[in-house]
């Protein structure tokens, strides 16, 4: 094979081979009479397996330490694994596909593409004007969008209280404290209504087993004013005590 044709073959440009071979990751293969680099399957193996390693996120000298770990093995043995990475992304693609068929066939809103658990949770919650409630729901599309969010199993089991009216009430409540203090006299007891308003069942299929306030939920907990982040401060810790209960 010439260069252009062991590029084409492994997905990768004529220039990018150069490359390869100028900073010595890549061997120069043996040349014709003519000139002409006469590139090999082996090449072609090797070459295959510096675009994946590139293409995962690893810099060119730790594709570099990876392949020197390669360098014993067998031809079929790195054929093998390129094909089992090659089936792993068949795997990807086809639930990527699986996935985009789903949010096609969901209703369409400002807010969507939603995922099609989000899009039925959100769909089933009673109108309101609550400012809090609108939070909520901009912190679930936000987190479903980034594909952080709980998934379809607990947007499943939370269904219940979303559609539950007497959510309203508590979200009117949390309104009320939009520009209190964090020592208000209103937040214990609210705190404690919420925590008592979600269900074992929601508990039990949230992701890692506890509902804690870290990373993302930090950022999102400082998105409320000081009264109302206390409240779900408190909220979450509740519900993190419940989980260790039922754990141990």
């Amino acid at each position: 094979m010439r260069i252009g044709e062991i590029a084409a073959l492994v997905g990768v440009t004529s220039r990018a081979v150069r490359h390869y071979h100028h900073i010595g990751l890549l061997p120069e293969p043996v040349r014709r009479a003519n000139g002409y680099r006469a590139y090999t399957v082996r090449d072609a193996v090797l070459l295959a397996r510096i675009r994946r390693l590139t293409e995962i996120g690893l810099s060119l000298d730790e594709v570099r330490d990876v392949l020197a770990d390669d360098a014993g093995r067998e031809l079929v043995e790195v054929l093998g694994e390129l094909d089992a990475d090659l089936a792993r992304q068949e795997r990807e693609i086809r639930e990527r596909r699986r996935v985009l068929a789903a949010l096609l066939e969901a209703p369409l809103t400002s807010e969507g593409p939603l995922s099609p658990g989000l899009a039925a949770l959100l769909e089933g919650a009673p109108a309101t004007g609550s400012l809090a409630a609108a939070k909520d729901r901009e912190h679930l599309v936000l987190l479903d969008a980034a594909g952080g969010g709980a998934g379809a199993e607990v947007y499943a089991a939370l269904r219940p209280l979303a559609e539950d009216p007497g959510v309203l009430e508590l979200y009117g409540r949390l309104d009320e404290l939009a520009g209190a203090g964090a020592d208000d006299p209103r937040i214990a007891p609210l705190a404690a209504d919420l925590a008592d308003a979600v269900p074992d069942d929601v508990l039990a299929v949230i992701p890692q087993g506890e509902p804690a306030a870290t990373g993302v939920g930090r950022a999102l907990l400082d998105d409320y004013p000081p009264a109302q982040r206390e409240v779900v401060r408190r909220v979450m810790e509740t519900l993190a005590e419940r989980v260790r209960g039922r754990t141990s």
